[in-house]
């Protein structure tokens, strides 16, 4: 094989997606899928001017999933030569010829499958060399340090250049692939004033280098975070609004997602269990699913099962409309596959006539918590009690007034989604869900 990565080598990779079919079917498969990629890569980090590491990776590997009726083994390699392949196909018939039955185990329906493939602009290769990557890193980390004599270190910044090209093919005729790229950098800063220190960052990524932030820019604001956090308190413990940044909000968002997906529901480990029709947010708030957009960073015209992505309303005025499911979920929840086996697709959250820019938020808000970091994991999936370690800002009379840390922010979920009563116009893309600010009221404050 070449040692290119992109689309050229699509043709290669069908052909050992075809043979891997091919070989499972010969040894009596009823139906098979597989999945073959190559990658490549090259992340540089520097550390106060000097070069910490340079790291060149270079991927290849197949997987390969087996059905003997409901019964199924799964085997991977990372050699893509006809021998191992070969091998590989053989070990996963030999263990699912040794695995119990499963009804629900199986490929997605026939027609179910993709059969549009529109050019969804995500690949655009960055011809970097090893040299340039450190000097925009250095260039990242050096405007952040200039910016004030209190920014004494530096956890550095990292700059990271990704290109893959993958295709998935499965034995109802489905076979398709794409290439793809993902570019970033970020910059982590310490600031010192007398005995106080603290630290934060900021970071890009993109498909397309012309989308990620300048280096500068980045480094500036790693450096303007780390520096409002000097001289942080502690709070006593109240109750207050607390508003999440666009960052923080996300996992908000994400926590949800992991209550109304088709495992949590079938094993009964959600606290949104059967909320298929329930309204689950406030009435103003919007959840869309828009896979097809350019250049996103979670945009697919398939998903892992080959099943075609579509736009769909997740959410409508609070309302669930249902649930994110593969079709192993999906058959266990009697339902149809949704198109997320691997995860939603650029998730859209809105709130029309109920969205402000940031001074907006605070001066809606008064007096409250703005969340700036999470730490921790004491999120409950099963029952939503929520506990988190967190630091921020405290705000009075609609304005920041002084960083506060060493808190814990708690709630139960269901009501904290349900106490949401503003979001912020300030949209984060940099992620699988696209969302602002958030403003939930009523949240338990616990510090001194």
């Amino acid at each position: 094989m070449s040692t290119e990565v992109d689309a050229t080598r699509i043709p290669e990779l069908q052909q050992v997606v075809g043979s891997a079919l091919a070989e499972a079917r010969a040894a009596g498969a009823s139906a098979a899928d597989a999945d073959a990629s190559l990658q490549k890569g090259l992340t540089v980090t520097v550390r106060m001017g000097e070069v910490e590491t340079i790291e060149y990776h270079r991927d290849r590997g197949m997987a390969v999933t087996v059905y003997f009726g409901h019964r199924k083994g799964s085997a991977s390699t990372a050699d893509l030569r006809p021998a191992a392949v070969s091998q590989t196909v053989g070990k996963a018939c030999a263990i699912a010829r040794h695995t119990a039955s499963d009804e629900c185990a199986g490929l997605a329906d026939a027609d179910a499958m993709a059969s549009a493939f529109p050019d969804l602009d995500l690949d655009h290769p960055w011809a970097l060399e090893p040299e340039q990557a450190v000097e925009i890193a250095r260039e990242c980390e050096a405007a952040g340090l200039a910016l004030d004599a209190r920014l004494s270190n530096s956890e550095g910044a990292s700059l990271s250049t990704h290109r893959g090209v993958r295709v998935f093919g499965n034995t109802h005729g489905f076979l398709a692939g794409f290439p793809s790229t993902s570019h970033s950098l970020s910059c982590a800063l310490l600031a010192q004033s007398g005995s106080d220190m603290q630290r934060d960052h900021w970071y890009s990524v993109a498909r397309n280098t012309g989308d990620l932030v300048g280096a500068a820019e980045i480094g500036r604001r790693a450096g303007e975070r780390a520096l409002a956090r000097l001289g942080a308190r502690r709070l006593g413990t109240r109750r207050a609004p607390v508003l999440f940044s666009p960052e923080m909000a996300r996992s908000l968002h994400a926590h949800f997602l992991g209550a109304i997906r088709g495992a949590s529901q079938y094993r009964r480990a959600s606290f949104l269990l059967d909320a298929a029709g329930a309204k689950v947010y406030p009435q103003f708030l919007q959840m869309q699913e828009r896979p097809h957009l350019p250049r996103a960073l979670a945009s697919g015209n398939f998903d892992a099962e080959g099943v075609a992505t579509r736009d769909r309303e997740l959410v409508h005025d609070g309302v669930l409309d249902g649930y994110v499911l593969g079709s192993y979920s999906a058959r266990k929840l009697g339902l149809k596959t949704t198109g997320n086996a691997g995860g939603v697709h650029n998730l859209l959250v809105s709130a029309p006539g109920a969205s402000f820019d940031f001074d907006g938020l605070l001066a809606r808000m008064g007096e409250g918590l703005y969340v700036t970091e999470l730490m921790g994991q004491g999120v409950n999936g099963v029952t939503g009690d929520y506990s988190r370690g967190a630091s921020g800002f405290w705000v009075e009379q609609g304005a920041l007034t002084y960083p506060v840390h060493e808190i814990t922010i708690a709630g139960n979920l269901r009501e904290m989604l349900q106490n949401i009563v503003a979001l912020g116009t300030d949209v984060d893309t940099r992620g699988t869900i696209r969302c602002g600010s958030v403003v939930v009221e009523g949240m338990t404050i616990a510090g001194e």
